[in-house]
């Protein structure tokens, strides 16, 4: 674990200290998704280097968030998991991760979005609450990726590849999902301008703008002065 400390008697402080460190976080969202080698949790953050995602798995294992385990034969590799106070975090990941939506902006040239990020991002902007008695199965075509959403009466699950029951399928052709989950680009412009493909009933396409939104980042203030 990391020796660097706040000196702060709180818990926000100790959070910070046990998963704070750059890259930590992202490295605790794609074990939400389950298991992974030290090799698919580089494929997921390429740009971080080996040394590092290795300083932040042995910080995280000794801070009792993240254990290793080998896999039964034949295979017989090491994985890394969440325990279950490292499990606790799933919700304040993807709370987190819907606060940050909210003023994420478009993409940069060199920003990557990986199936695990995909996969996130729906369960992070759902809203159980507007599904309760809905069944529906979404598919989300990317250009190197698919992902399909299930949603059954409240529940979500996602998972990567085809569904095949699928009642619509969705082919954002840019990055213009961020638009249509808050609100910025409607389901019958993005179709009309050919922002959106689809593949199946139009009013899916509107359902799915209702069960997954990103709620409009707040106006900054104005004429705040510095004192």
């Amino acid at each position: 674990m990391t020796t660097r400390t706040y000196g702060q008697f709180c818990g926000l402080a100790r959070a910070l200290e046990l998963i704070g460190e750059r890259w930590a976080p992202l490295v605790l969202r794609d074990l939400v998704l389950g298991p992974k080698k030290f090799t698919e949790l580089r494929r997921g953050l390429p740009k971080i280097p080996a040394s590092i995602l290795s300083a932040r798995l042995n910080e995280l294992e000794q801070g009792g968030v993240v254990r290793r385990r080998v896999e039964p034969a034949p295979d017989a590799s090491v994985v890394y998991e969440l325990t279950e106070y490292g499990a606790e975090l799933e919700p304040v990941l993807l709370q987190l991760g819907l606060w940050g939506a909210r003023s994420l902006g478009g993409p940069g040239p060199e920003d990557v979005f990986t199936l695990d990020s995909a996969i996130l991002s729906l369960y992070t902007t759902f809203r159980g609450d507007h599904a309760s008695g809905v069944r529906v199965v979404y598919e989300l075509h990317y250009p190197d990726m698919v992902v399909h959403a299930v949603v059954d009466d409240g529940e979500l699950r996602v998972g990567s590849g085809s569904h095949p029951d699928a009642d619509l399928i969705l082919q954002p052709r840019g990055p213009v999902m961020l638009d249509v989950l808050t609100g910025g680009l409607s389901p019958a412009d993005a179709v009309a301008t050919g922002a959106v493909g689809i593949t199946g009933p139009f009013e899916k396409f509107e359902l799915f703008t209702d069960l997954f939104h990103i709620p409009s980042a707040p106006a900054p203030a104005e004429g705040l002065a510095l004192r």
